[in-house]
């Protein structure tokens, strides 16, 4: 008979059964339950320093589009340690090819200092984030059968077929244009996250202590990979 302690444990369920998604594709995020999602990075205004005619346009702007809203959106607000690790390698090479030694002094002087203030100052960054929903059951374009037999279409993205995530993607991207204008009524730009940037995202929130230290590599990269290897 072999020992209760040399019996190997279990492996526990993959963590994948306890995550909402099924996939991340074409720029958006399928959820298991065949809804998708938008994620856009938005920018910031500095609110105090408006004028009060210009505080009253942003205020009225934003009650419009709050009340054009068929649709609950979420709004994420995201802080981590700013990541300067690009910038420290372009003073690294500008202080490599630097043949002037008085300049070639302070570039290393300003890249200690630059360093020491990051560590020491714990300097974060806010990045704002807002999520779009699309769910074919709240389309009211389409008949209510058309859209309750949708809701009850397989859950997984893998089993959407063709003509379902071609509806998905069309949708999505008209909410993301009419939301992309109403925030740049407010003087808020906006940029779409594609795919790349969605599973670096997901990926952050959940794994922040290890995403600093373990990069991801280009999909599209890991894509071409893959396929020249089953060619192979």
């Amino acid at each position: 008979m072999q020992s209760k302690k040399l019996a190997k444990p279990k492996p526990g369920p993959s963590t994948e059964r306890f995550l909402d998604i099924a996939e991340i594709r074409d720029d958006m995020v399928l959820l298991k339950d065949g809804t998708v999602r938008a994620v856009l990075l938005v920018s910031s205004i500095n609110f105090a320093l408006k004028s009060v005619e210009e505080q009253e346009a942003i205020i009225q702007a934003y009650m419009t589009f709050l009340n054009s809203l068929e649709y609950p959106l979420q709004i994420v607000i995201q802080s981590r340690r700013m990541n300067i690790d690009a910038y420290m390698n372009r003073l690294i090479e500008q202080e490599r090819i630097m043949t002037n030694d008085l300049l070639r002094g302070q570039i290393a002087e300003y890249r200690s200092f630059i360093t020491e203030l990051v560590e020491l100052g714990q300097i974060m960054q806010k990045m704002f984030y807002l999520v779009v929903p699309y769910d074919p059951l709240t389309n009211k374009k389409k008949n209510f059968w058309t859209r309750f037999s949708e809701a009850l279409s397989p859950a997984s993205s893998a089993k959407l077929n063709k003509e379902q995530l071609a509806d998905r993607i069309e949708q999505l991207m008209r909410r993301v244009e009419l939301v992309g204008g109403q925030l740049n009524s407010m003087g808020l730009s906006s940029a779409r996250l594609d795919t790349q940037s969605l599973i670096e995202l997901y990926y952050d929130v959940y794994n922040p202590d290890l995403f600093e230290t373990e990069r991801f590599a280009d999909v599209n990269q890991i894509q071409v990979e893959e396929t020249s290897h089953l060619q192979t």
